[in-house]
């Protein structure tokens, strides 16, 4: 099992930029995949960025693509997620997430394929 805590949300105006980041601890993040997901209430929790185990390979849903960026640094063993061009739409709290990675890559949508998550950070985006 792997511990995640993520930091960096907060309160932004519409356009802003936030980067969100996902401290592991307890194994090296090159024994997983990893997925940021978001949560507003009364939603299911949405798929908002996947990477591989490898950090070689990434993917992004359509809410997200061309403004954020999902990253990893091995050396500080955390996680990234680079939002730009937020919208207020963009509110809620996201989650950072492990799955081992002998998981197929192709089931990074599934948040039930995910084994291990972070407590949230919270994100305002103010029109």
């Amino acid at each position: 099992q792997v511990q995640l805590v993520e930091s960096g949300g907060g309160l932004v105006q519409a356009g802003g930029s936030l980067r969100l980041s996902c401290l592991a601890s307890g194994h090296t993040i090159r024994l997983y995949h990893w997925g940021w997901f978001r949560q507003v209430p009364g939603k299911e929790r949405e798929f908002v960025a996947a990477i591989n185990w490898s950090g070689t390979t990434t993917t992004y849903a359509n809410i997200a693509k061309g403004r954020f960026t999902i990253s990893d640094d091995n050396a500080k063993n955390t996680l990234y997620l680079q939002m730009n061009g937020l919208k207020p739409d963009d509110t809620g709290v996201y989650y950072c997430a492990a799955r081992e990675n002998d998981r197929p890559w192709n089931s990074y949508l599934n948040p039930d394929d995910y084994t291990d998550w972070g407590q949230g950070t919270r994100v305002t985006v103010s029109s």
